[in-house]
């Protein structure tokens, strides 16, 4: 499909969207073309997801107009853009857990028999050959609750399509998902494509746009600034348009000094909620001053790994120092407590309170301390000043202290929940994801402030899906492979084919010969 001659599928123009204090959209201009893939980049903030959720009709916009198939059209809400062939598939699935795959895609467009009576074969037989026909295999009578995220992702496309979307907007698709299953995903993309649905493709990730997009489009602060293809890109004009300067894709930092172990872990063993064995008996030491970066493809006992030593899971062997004080069981206030920082993989779940306020959720971790109470009583003047330093130290954009943390965009969510946990004097930092679906201007940044903790004498222990941002921090990488530590290697001696293989099991290059199917996996990841 001739990306720049194809049919318009769908049009935005001129597009001006208001909110109390911020213009998200200013006169955008938006073009989409049948069975083409359109990146849209921009910073958090930039104003991406605020013009698609007016093409989708969440949002009414105060200025502009859309045209689907060349006909102007007006959108009261998603019902009218789903009837017009429009599906999204936002960041945060739409799902529910305890349904079934089959359930939740007819969910509001029931299949019934006769009485009314929900016909529950003849839905998962619909479903079934629908995902067959777009390749999106996923078994109908599945609990979505059980099934990896990167299948819940195809379950939300299955659902779009459906409802006979022929115009798909992918909302940070791969935000979330391995890179196995990121590859999964853009095959499937191209599949889509390929037979006519056009899709719009919302992402921070450039290697990704540039693998998979026909066109890119470049939205910065509110307004649309550049049009081109992957052709005449590299990652470092898309990273330089969407900031509007020029940006570092690397980590500058000398060679690490570190001093006395601050984390140490001795036999850790724990559990996930089936009680399967998911943390194996791990042992490893973090040092004052260094990064030790945890690697391996997601789910081989990270994210319980982090959870054990940050109080939100018990170990059920083994145990933690921090500075020599012990742990097995710790709640994350005693952890907090002993000098630990913690940046949590899920920011939303366990990294702030979505209603309460930008400087209440400052303080979550020393709300209960002076200079915040003061005879059982929260001081909100020191409060508020304490979170005023913080947002300008950390460039956390905000229309006021009093906005509630869930209406920030997703980076600005992330910066509030680092300025909060270092933002204070801390021993040891754990990051997990810390650069999870954020711009290339925020990964910047927070990569900057890690690579600061590190030089303060501060021991980070860093846990991160993405392979290159291991690489550029850690001075050293332990690989996790099912809930075991593989091996630990020096980062700056590490080759990618060492990591992988490690990420596929094998730890001798000749135990490779009957597991290629695992190490080509594994080398994919990288």
């Amino acid at each position: 499909m001739n990306a720049q001659t194809g049919e318009l599928a769908l049009q935005a123009k001129g597009i001006t969207k208001r909110f109390p204090g911020v213009l998200a959209n200013d006169n955008v201009d938006l073009t989409l073309r049948r069975g083409e893939i359109l990146a849209l980049l921009g910073e958090n903030g930039a104003g991406k997801s605020t013009l698609m959720n007016v093409v989708y009709g969440l949002y009414r916009p105060d200025e502009g107009e859309v045209f689907v198939k060349g006909r102007r059209v007006r959108l009261e809400n998603p019902r009218d853009a789903i009837a017009l062939g429009i599906g999204m598939v936002h960041q945060h699935f739409q799902l529910v857990p305890v349904m079934t795959v089959a359930e939740n895609v007819i969910l509001g467009a029931e299949v019934t028999r006769a009485g009314g009576i929900l016909d529950q074969r003849a839905a998962a037989k619909s479903v079934g050959e629908l995902s067959r026909q777009y390749g999106l295999e996923v078994d109908p009578t599945a609990t979505v609750g059980e099934l990896p995220v990167g299948t819940q992702q195809r379950v939300e496309i299955i659902k779009a399509l459906y409802r006979h979307a022929d115009v798909l907007i992918l909302d940070e698709p791969t935000a979330v998902l391995t890179p196995q299953e990121a590859q999964e995903l853009f095959r499937i993309m191209r599949d889509l494509a390929e037979q006519g649905v056009s899709i719009i493709f919302i992402t921070h990730k450039l290697k990704e746009v540039l693998a998979v997009a026909d066109r890119i489009m470049v939205m910065r602060a509110g307004q649309m600034v550049g049009e081109t293809t992957p052709e005449q890109s590299t990652e470092q004009s898309l990273a330089s348009m969407m900031v509007g300067r020029e940006v570092l894709l690397r980590v500058e930092k000398q060679p690490a000094s570190p001093g006395e172990p601050v984390l140490q872990v001795e036999q850790l063993v724990a559990f996930d909620e089936r009680h399967h064995r998911v943390v194996d008996g791990v042992s490893f030491e973090v040092r004052a001053g260094e990064v030790l970066g945890i690697a391996g493809v997601q789910g081989n006992g990270q994210t319980e790994l982090v959870e054990v030593l940050t109080g939100l899971r018990p170990a059920a062997g083994g145990g933690f120092q921090i500075d020599g004080k012990a742990f097995r069981k710790p709640t994350p206030r005693q952890v907090t407590g002993a000098g630990a920082a913690h940046i949590p993989e899920n920011r939303q779940r366990y990294g702030m309170v979505l209603p309460y306020t930008v400087a209440e959720n400052m303080v979550l971790n020393r709300y209960y301390r002076a200079p915040f109470t003061r005879t059982l009583v929260l001081d909100h003047r020191a409060i508020k000043s304490h979170a005023a330093a913080l947002v300008q130290e950390f460039d956390v954009r905000t229309p006021s202290l009093d906005t509630p943390g869930g209406n920030l965009s997703g980076g600005n969510q992330q910066k509030m929940v680092v300025a909060r946990e270092i933002g204070r004097p801390v021993r040891l930092l754990i990051a997990a994801q810390p650069t999870r679906g954020l711009d290339v201007g925020s990964i910047e940044f927070i990569h900057r402030r890690i690579v600061e903790q590190r030089d303060a004498g501060v021991a980070v222990l860093l846990v991160s899906a993405e392979l290159d941002e291991i690489r550029l921090l850690a001075d050293r990488i332990a690989v996790m492979y099912k809930g075991r530590i593989l091996a630990t290697v020096s980062a700056q001696a590490a080759t990618r084919e060492q990591l992988g293989l490690l990420m596929a099991g094998i730890k001798d290059k000749s135990e490779s010969a009957g597991e290629s199917d695992d190490a080509d996996r594994a080398l994919a990841a990288l």
